[in-house]
């Protein structure tokens, strides 16, 4: 598990159908990076994905009350 940069975020996104520019991928990439370094001392043991992908819809949602 490493560290998604904005070249793979960028495709992954695409496919997802939520198509990305640069400067977006590079917010995704330095946004959930931690979460994966996090990790690192455990990656492999545990059932975990990150998926980046949906992350401008979930930014851009507001939420009921």
């Amino acid at each position: 598990m490493t560290r998604p940069t904005p070249k793979e975020i960028k495709p992954i996104a695409q496919i997802a159908g939520v198509p990305v520019d640069d400067e977006i991928a590079t917010r995704i990439s330095n946004a959930i990076g931690p979460a994966f370094e996090g990790f690192a001392a455990i990656a492999g043991t545990l059932p975990f994905d990150l998926e980046p992908a949906h992350y401008p819809i979930a930014q851009t949602q507001k939420v009921s009350k």
